[in-house]
């Protein structure tokens, strides 16, 4: 028998999600028939949308309807909800149906005439059916007391566990298609996944598949993350999750590779698995605990986490490190510039080894920012180069973050992301005027943190856009390739910047999407990346203040 789809821009959506169970070999379109386009069909109050299929040699169109709704819910489709749904039908110019579609009960069989603009004549018979997914696959695959993320190659039905050594037997945690369940199951017993385990998925209709799950050192792309890799690790809420009850302190995150520090004045710091995000511990700062003196945190790239406060509102500038979570805070820079400086803080490079520190400065001098130079584990001053940006169209307000892109080279390019301009701007180190900038965000909306990082032969960097506001959309972070220049133009929120490689949900992540909505106020939130010690993995974290912290992994593995 002939099979055809009469829509298959929808068809392939609906393959996507398992409503039927053709072969999708079968569900190509040949022509329309008799200018009838499409059949869908919606239940009484409106949601779904399932599309109808045609049986060429018998003129029955079947819409298959899912056994569940919503697909990932177990809310059970019941005959009586097929007794009256909406049916639509997608016709040429000058076709009818008779009788005029509107509500049908496709519990039965259903007999319509299509009348083509050549008055031909032509009958189909409509019903529907509640069918079983037939989706059986394992979407995500970790083993997190190991912190080992498996990477899913769905053409293979193989599952990579990247290791260099002995993985110990240790239980997974994962996410099959929904309805489907797992045999033998992985989070039930610890697995031993060095000489390879077979795992079977079962759909909600039998259909079954196997996947082997294996430590596996596999190649590596030659430059950049792979396409489509990145996933959400963790979105946990600061206030219900991990218990940070303030509002408005929690300003910046510090990212050491295991943990992820989050800092909030006043407060202790609060320390979250960097790969579950998952609440370890919290320590005490001591005397340099203050709602003016832990005013910001963020990390260096071994891992040690420097802890600035405000100035002069706190008297001269200072930044403490801690080596470890475990540490006391060690005074490392004081700096009575007499300026407005301490809102954001970075560092590219290793304290133990070479680095850059920048800060920039608030107020005036205008569009400036304090830079020292860390050489051999070394601070070469306790005085910084007040270096001033020339190019960008706007001085920035209290809302500015500055990024070296070298630990070792101080007149190397760097990144500014600023308000009030709201543009991203690449500066040229040598001359500190822009090189290149990217359009301008709406200034409706706050954009003050930006981070930098070199993985597999690329260049990454990381911005934010916030919402200060309980209303309007954005909330928003990008992760760009800013290896080169000629792709960094266009505008961000209208997706026309070639170098974003991924862009967070708008409105997802903000305080104003957390239950009850509480506004971030002082429109504060943070990035951060980091590389994984076998290279590779790239680690992109993101916090909006009153809001959640995120973790997003990125993969530069040879599919």
């Amino acid at each position: 028998m002939k099979i055809f789809n009469i829509n298959f821009k929808l068809a392939v959506l609906v393959l996507l999600v398992s409503y039927g169970c053709q072969d999708p070999d079968e569900l190509l379109p040949s022509v329309s028939r008799q200018g009838l386009n499409s059949i869908t069909a919606n239940f009484e109050d409106g949601r779904g949308e399932f599309i109808g299929y045609l049986d060429t040699e018998t003129d029955r169109i079947v819409i298959p309807v899912p056994y569940y709704f919503p697909v990932n819910s177990t809310l059970e489709v019941t005959p009586d909800m097929l007794s009256r749904m909406r049916v639509n039908a997608n016709l040429d110019d000058n076709v009818t149906v008779e009788p005029s579609l509107l509500y049908m009960d496709l519990t039965t069989e259903n007999t319509i005439t299509v009348t083509d603009q050549r008055k031909q004549v032509r009958q189909y018979t409509v019903v529907g059916e509640i069918r079983k997914s037939s989706e059986a696959s394992i979407e995500d695959f970790s083993l997190p007391s190991l912190g080992l993320s498996g990477v899913v190659n769905e053409d293979t039905r193989t599952i990579s566990i990247i290791s260099f050594g002995e993985i110990e037997p240790a239980k997974a945690e994962y996410r099959l298609s929904a309805h489907a369940t797992i045999d033998p199951d992985p989070a039930a017993e610890a697995l031993d996944y060095n000489e390879g385990v077979e795992l079977t998925v079962t759909a909600h209709d039998g259909t079954q598949n196997v996947y082997t799950v294996q430590k596996a050192v596999p190649g590596k792309l030659p430059y950049g993350i792979r396409a489509g890799s990145g996933r959400i690790m963790f979105a946990k809420q600061l206030k219900s999750d991990l218990g940070i009850t303030v509002d408005n302190l929690t300003g910046g995150i510090a990212a050491t590779g295991e943990y992820v520090v989050i800092n909030t004045r006043n407060y202790e710091s609060v320390v979250i698995d960097a790969k579950t995000g998952e609440r370890v511990t919290s320590f005490s700062l001591g005397s340099v605990q203050g709602s003016l003196t832990n005013f910001y945190s963020t990390a260096d790239a071994s891992g040690t986490i420097l802890v600035n406060n405000l100035a002069p509102n706190d008297g001269s500038f200072k930044v403490w490190k801690l080596t470890s979570i475990a540490s006391a805070p060690e005074l490392m820079i004081e700096w009575d510039g007499g300026v407005a400086i301490g809102r954001k803080l970075s560092v590219q490079g290793s304290l133990d080894a070479d680095a850059v520190i920048t800060a920039p400065i608030f107020g005036s001098p205008s569009r400036s920012f304090a830079r020292w130079v860390v050489s051999g584990g070394v601070l070469t001053s306790q005085v910084p180069d007040i270096i001033s940006v020339g190019g960008l169209p706007k001085g920035w307000t209290t809302n500015a973050d500055v990024i070296s892109t070298s630990a070792t080279n101080p007149m190397s390019d760097y990144f500014v992301a600023s308000y009030s301009d709201n543009q991203f701007a690449w500066v040229n180190g040598q001359s500190n005027t822009v090189r290149q900038m990217l359009d301008p965000l709406s200034t409706n909306y706050i954009q003050n943190a930006v981070d930098y990082i070199e993985f597999n032969n690329a260049s990454f960097a990381a911005i934010n856009w916030i919402n200060s506001f309980n209303w309007g959309s954005a909330d928003m972070v990008w992760l760009l390739d800013v290896s080169s220049p000629a792709t960094f133009s266009g505008d961000l929120s209208a997706g026309s910047v070639p170098a974003v490689q991924w862009a967070s949900e708008p409105n997802v992540y903000g305080g104003k999407s957390v239950s009850p909505p509480v506004v971030n106020g002082n429109g504060t939130g943070d990035v951060a990346l980091t590389v994984s010690e076998n290279g590779y993995y790239l680690y992109l974290y993101f916090m909006f203040t009153n809001g959640y912290v995120v973790g997003v992994q990125f993969d530069a593995i040879d599919m």
